[in-house]
Order: structure tokens, then C-alpha cells, then sequence
């Protein structure tokens, strides 16, 4: 269950309002089971189709209704405390070491495959993105390790697969020592020779898994360069984590970028990177605009945020602990994450008590408690 944190605006338009105008003619969109049922949950989230909770204020008495979320890993207001909770998690895996982003891009060649094989492109992508850090490491003598983060979108929710990496700027010798790759504060390896090895990775892969795809689209994938984007090391390893976890529980489009919805379109703002960053607005028909979110509804069960490397979970588990200690690592202490106060939204002063549960069959339809205000549930739903 979630309610909204006090003095954060919701958003006036959701992709939910979209999802209501199409009704049933979502079906006629083309999508598969798996989207239809993840728009399905979207839809249904924080709704009386969830269940809830009934409320009662300890100061006005007033009596008000919250919903459950889907908590759906595609839904816009399901993702904040997934968000915190990772990101913690992390701060306990740092080490006093420069680290780098490092963005691998697929080019658009590959979309059309990409839509019908997601899985085995997206494994692919990171495949190649970690074997080709893995290599460059080799070639220093050192053991490295990636956390990568899948998106697959662009501003415009067109189809876009890009893993974003955060990369410790070293590794581990064949002694157990840690050795930074640059002193220098420059990129840590050439995005030119990164780019190359990393296609090459992706191709060999991908034709011998699968060959019936890599045959018609081979000419494209080695006519153009591929995109690997670096950036140089981060001021602190605090900042990475927070820096990171801008990405780790984004989707293809926040509530909030979603200006308009009439009858028949919606228009939404985006940035132009072709242009400067430019903010601009793009205005879609119901049909195309859940089109393209639902290209970027993930396989069931597929894994978008990976640990390889001295960053896996084995590895981490092992040795990372020895490897902090070594290098006189100080972790930050670990916090309860805590549910934000529920105000009474009438009074603005009482507390938010939970005095009664209830299932997707609805609220009861009857008169709560006795000495209270004669109030009817049904007269208070409150949407929170």
C-alpha cells in the first residue's frame, strides 16, 4: 500500500486517464498477454479493483479511503520506495575509489528485433557491454566489476536500448589489492576502442545463438559505429549511488510530462537532444501513446539492473567485505526507511489511523463505528 507523501502535487494527468479513454480497444493495439496484463495492473493501480484500507482521522474523525498500488515495476507511482531501498542497499558496497558512467547504445538497426526478441536482445546488450569492460581489465592485469541498468527508451518513448554503467575506475590485481586503472581523472578507458570491441561482442554473440536474425541485418550492424558514451569519474562515492539511482527504477514516461489529454490525443513534453536538450512537446492518439509505452514493458521475470564482476553478488558476498576493510572503507549506517506521516486530508492536523482492511470486492456500504459522525463510507472516498 502507498499513499501520496504530503506536499508533493500530484500530477493532473496519468497514464492511467489514457488507458480509461481506449478501454477495451487497447486489445485492438496489437500488444501481446504479457503487456496487456502489465497495462491492466497500471490501470488498476491504487483503485477500488486493488482493495484498501479505510481510514479514520484521530483528530476531525473524518473517515477516508486509500487504495492499494500495483507495485508493478512499468507503473509511475510505484517506484519511489523500490527506489530508496536500492539505493541503501548500495551504500553499503562502496569503495573509496573513483568511479565512472559509462552508457553502451545498440543502434536502431537492431529495434525490429528488438521488438520481437526483447529477451535475447536485452541479455545480449548486457552481455557484450560487461565482456567488453571485462576485456579492457583483462588487458591491465585486473579484475573489474559493472552495475548495469537497463532503458530501453528514448525521450519520446521510442525505442531506444541503452544500458547505463557505473563502473569502479580500477579492479584487483592477482595479489587481492586494489590498483586504479587512471590517476589522471581522465575517461577510464577510449570510448573509440571501447565502441568497436563492444559490437564485435554483440555480433559474435548474437550469431552464434542466433543466426536466422544476425544473417538479414548483418550489413546494417557493421555499416555504422556504434554509441559508447563515457563520462569522467564522480566527486565522491556517495554521489555515484545517488547519481544511479536516477536510472535504476525509471520508466519510459513520468505522470508529471504528460500535459494534455482530450478525446483523442495526449501531448506530453520531451527533450530534443538533437536539438541542444531543447524541451519540446509531441501530441500522440491514445492508440500510439500506449503503443509506445508498452514497448517498454520488460519480459516476465527479466533481470534490468545486473552486478557483474567484483560487483556480483557472489563476489560481494565473499570478499567485498575483506577488500573495505583493507582499504579503510567507512560505510554510512544503515536507515529505516520510513513511510511518510498520512494527514488527514480535511482537517490538516490529525493522523491517519487504519481501522479496517478490505479486498477488490469494494469498501463495505455501511456506517463506520458507533459515537463517530453519522458518515457513510460510501460518501468519503477519498482517492489517496
Amino acid at each position: 500500500m502507498q499513499t501520496e507523501q504530503v506536499g508533493i502535487k500530484p500530477p493532473r494527468f496519468e497514464i492511467t486517464d489514457v488507458l480509461q479513454k481506449l478501454g477495451e480497444d487497447v486489445e485492438k493495439i496489437g500488444l501481446n498477454v504479457w503487456q496487456l496484463r502489465t497495462l491492466r495492473q497500471v490501470k488498476n493501480c491504487r483503485t477500488a479493483a486493488m482493495g484498501g484500507h479505510i481510514d479514520a482521522c484521530d483528530s476531525c474523525g473524518n473517515i477516508s479511503i486509500s487504495y492499494n498500488s500495483c507495485r508493478n515495476r512499468h507503473c509511475p507511482k510505484c517506484q519511489g520506495k523500490n527506489r530508496e531501498e536500492w539505493i541503501q542497499a548500495r551504500d553499503q558496497e562502496l569503495l573509496p575509489v573513483p568511479y565512472f558512467h559509462v552508457v553502451f547504445t545498440l543502434p536502431d538497426s537492431i529495434n525490429s528485433l528488438a521488438m520481437h526478441q526483447p529477451k535475447l536482445v536485452y541479455d545480449l546488450l548486457f552481455d557484450a557491454a560487461w565482456k567488453t569492460l571485462k576485456k579492457f581489465g583483462q588487458k591491465k592485469g585486473l579484475k573489474m566489476g559493472m552495475i548495469g541498468v537497463l532503458h530501453t527508451w528514448g525521450q519520446n518513448m521510442s525505442l531506444h536500448p541503452h544500458v547505463h554503467c557505473i563502473v569502479p575506475g580500477g579492479g584487483i590485481d592477482k595479489n587481492g589489492n586494489w590498483q586504479n586503472i587512471r590517476k589522471d581523472g581522465k575517461f577510464l578507458f577510449d570510448v573509440k576502442a571501447l565502441s568497436k570491441v563492444f559490437r564485435g561482442k554483440f555480433c559474435d554473440k548474437l550469431l552464434k545463438l542466433a543466426p536466422e536474425y544476425y544473417s538479414p541485418i548483418r550489413s546494417k550492424l557493421w555499416s555504422k559505429k556504434w554509441v559508447v558514451y563515457a563520462k569522467q569519474p564522480f566527486g565522491s562515492s556517495k554521489s555515484v549511488i545517488e547519481y544511479l539511482g536516477r536510472y535504476t527504477h525509471k520508466i519510459a514516461i513520468s505522470n508529471h510530462r504528460i500535459k494534455a489529454i482530450d478525446e483523442n490525443t495526449v501531448t506530453f513534453t520531451y527533450k530534443d537532444y538533437k536539438s541542444g536538450a531543447v524541451k519540446k512537446q509531441m501530441t500522440l492518439t491514445h492508440e500510439e501513446f500506449i503503443r509506445r509505452f508498452a514497448l517498454h514493458i520488460l519480459p516476465k521475470r527479466f533481470v534490468k539492473i545486473r552486478h557483474c564482476g567484483i560487483l556480483s553478488s557472489t563476489w560481494k558476498r565473499q570478499k567485498l567485505k575483506a577488500l573495505q576493510e583493507k582499504m579503510q572503507m567507512r560505510l554510512p549506517e544503515l536507515k529505516v526507511i520510513e513511510q511518510p506521516e498520512r494527514i488527514c486530508s480535511c482537517c490538516k492536523v490529525g493522523k491517519l489511523i487504519t481501522i479496517q482492511y478490505f479486498d477488490r470486492r469494494g469498501p463495505p456500504q455501511t456506517d463506520i463505528g458507533k459515537g463517530q459522525k453519522s458518515l457513510k463510507v460510501s460518501d468519503n472516498l477519498q482517492k489517496s
